[in-house]
């Protein structure tokens, strides 16, 4: 329901970088239930370069237009995004234009901090802990319902995401980004 309100408010496209390709929501308050006024509807490749902001800094040249959003979440993302790329000219350029009202640069400077993420410990089948980026192995074949193909054991996920719940990561199979048991994954 979430993602259709943000396909309506977004017109189906990447509220980062105008794509219409692979859209997802990303929740920027993940310890709370979802709400459209605290999620952002983003492409896998924004996706993907969120957890790692700093990987391909030219990509973030969409966020030129993002910043003027008239959305609270849609400027908390592209504010954080570029603070963690620092001193990179791009993002002091951009943050010296962006407008946050106080509560909302509150929310956007209030990021989760060590005590949060060390609450959420995902775990694979091994009991090693896994992160925001990490490449996994599958240790049983899965079936991907809706998708017609069977994960097969072995494959190897590259990049994966955390979610808000400690029994799942996200990861692309076969092209498509889906949803995976941590306890059927080994770190690679």
């Amino acid at each position: 329901m979430i993602k259709e309100q943000l396909e309506t408010r977004s017109g189906s496209k990447c509220e980062l970088c105008s794509s219409t390709e692979d859209l997802v929501v990303h929740d920027l308050r993940p310890a709370i239930p979802a709400a459209l006024e605290s999620t952002v509807l983003i492409c896998s490749s924004c996706s993907e370069a969120v957890a790692q902001p700093g990987s391909n800094p030219n990509h973030w040249h969409c966020l030129r237009e993002s910043i003027w959003s008239e959305h609270d979440a849609v400027k908390v993302l592209a504010y954080r995004i570029l603070s963690a790329l620092g001193d990179h000219a791009l993002a002091q350029d951009l943050l010296g234009q962006i407008y946050l009202d106080p509560e909302v640069e509150a929310w956007a400077n209030a990021r989760t901090g060590p005590a949060e993420e060390s609450t959420l410990k995902v775990v694979d089948s091994n009991g090693t802990q896994l992160a925001e980026g990490d490449t996994v192995t599958l240790i049983k074949d899965l079936e991907v319902k809706g998708a017609n193909f069977t994960a097969k054991r072995g494959t190897t996920v590259k990049n994966i995401t955390l979610t808000d719940d400690p029994k799942y990561v996200e990861g692309k199979v076969n092209g498509i980004r889906i949803v995976l048991v941590a306890a059927y994954l080994k770190k690679a």
